[in-house]
């Protein structure tokens, strides 16, 4: 019996979010397409088995075609990482952070992790996410001049505080991160070094970003964002950590691996490794790039300035425009985007001063630079005279755009 026999209500509701994503132009910077292939995967049998342990070593029965899909998503990981070991088992990176922080780390240990409000992530230390109730957490930002990583200072406070561990990586950094530098940091101060690359694997795994696998202890990720598959958890890191890192996912910090998921990371590894990839993975930079030069050459300004990979901030400030209306603004003609804290935001977090932007979703839409120029000129014009006329012919121009560039 199909979907739409079975349960009218929930297919409708998928049949409204095809709708959605086909006549939007979804800009959130962590979001992406899968391809048929991998959700062939997710929606494939796999769903229902259980297979706790790993590959060779299940607590199940019936787990060889398991075994398999897993042992492919190593290997191809592997190849695109070149790291020593990989756990391809963690739900999510929030799963992926938790389980490894709790290998190396005992509770009450002191953490070096980047503010969210500068543009980390919850798990870097957020009073109200584990991370932040388990560890003694030492925030760090960005320079107050340019938005950017101040080495200088993260090493100030490494010294000075002597954490266990440091936390590289963000959520709304739009510059290249430093990771040897980082690395230099945390042998100076004798901390683990810990790079949470969710939001940049695809541009590392095409080679566009510094890599930080030679220059870690462990490394996180998330297996959609701009790797473009699905939604799920990573680990990398040295073999020295390769038994306390399995033994904290399984059985620490979860029970049955979703096996369904890994099958898919499987095919995503399998579509990063090709040459298609890594040309996409360039042109989602490309765009965001072009995208950042005419929003500042209409006026907008942005943290730090512009971009090195696929997202970039917005401060709304001189607009007298939040982030929060700017949102609302957007999604009103059909693009999608989030409210973003900006560094040292004198907004609140539900409010915000920024908003922020990605290109990996218009790309993969097929999407140039030709094309951004046009969405930037739509954003720039919405945002300076928001106008009941504006908003009907940036509408427009959004419907001609998304029939243009159907779904993949």
């Amino acid at each position: 019996m199909s979907l739409k026999d079975k349960d009218l209500a929930v297919f409708r509701a998928l049949e409204a979010e095809q709708k959605r994503q086909t006549e939007h132009l979804e800009m959130i910077a962590s979001e992406n397409l899968t391809s048929s292939a991998v959700r062939e995967a997710l929606g494939s049998r796999l769903t229902d088995k259980y297979a706790e342990g790993y590959p060779g070593r299940r607590y199940y029965g019936g787990c060889e075609n398991a075994d398999i899909v897993e042992e492919l998503a190593i290997e191809r990981a592997r190849k695109i990482f070149k790291s020593d070991h990989i756990n391809v088992q963690p739900h999510s990176g929030t799963q992926a952070n938790i389980s490894s922080y709790l290998a190396v780390l005992d509770i009450g240990d002191k953490v070096m992790g980047m503010d969210l409000s500068c543009g980390g992530h919850l798990t870097h230390g957020h009073p109200l996410n584990f991370s932040g109730k388990y560890f003694e957490i030492i925030p760090y930002g960005v320079s107050k001049e340019d938005s950017c990583l101040d080495y200088e200072n993260i090493r100030e406070i490494a010294l000075r505080e002597r954490p266990k561990l440091i936390i590289c990586g963000a959520s709304a950094y739009p510059r290249e991160i430093d990771f040897y530098r980082f690395s230099e940091i945390a042998e100076e101060c004798g901390a683990l070094l810990l790079a949470d690359i969710a939001h940049i694997a695809g541009l590392v795994a095409a080679g566009l970003h510094p890599d930080p696998v030679p220059f870690c202890d462990i490394v996180t990720t998330t297996t959609h964002k701009t790797l473009r598959g699905p939604r799920g958890g990573m680990i990398l890191c040295r073999q020295e950590y390769a038994a306390a890192i399995d033994r904290s996912v399984f059985p620490g910090n979860q029970g049955g691996p979703l096996m369904h998921s890994i099958a898919a990371k499987a095919v995503c590894f399998g579509e990063v490794l090709t040459e298609d990839y890594r040309k996409y993975a360039s042109q989602v930079i490309k765009n965001a790039q072009r995208l950042a030069e005419v929003l500042l050459d209409s006026g907008i300004e942005l943290v730090s300035g512009g971009t090195d990979n696929h997202l970039l901030l917005l401060d709304l400030r001189s607009l007298k425009m939040t982030g929060k209306e700017a949102e609302a603004l957007l999604q009103s003609i059909g693009i999608v985007v989030n409210k973003n804290t900006i560094p040292y935001d004198p907004e609140k977090p539900f409010v915000t001063s920024g908003i922020r932007i990605g290109t990996p979703v218009l790309t993969s839409r097929g999407m140039k630079e030709k094309e951004m120029e046009e969405v930037g000129e739509i954003i720039s014009g919405v945002l300076k005279k928001p106008l009941e006329k504006t908003l009907s012919a940036a509408s427009s121009k959004v419907a001609e755009l998304t029939g243009q560039f159907p779904l993949r």
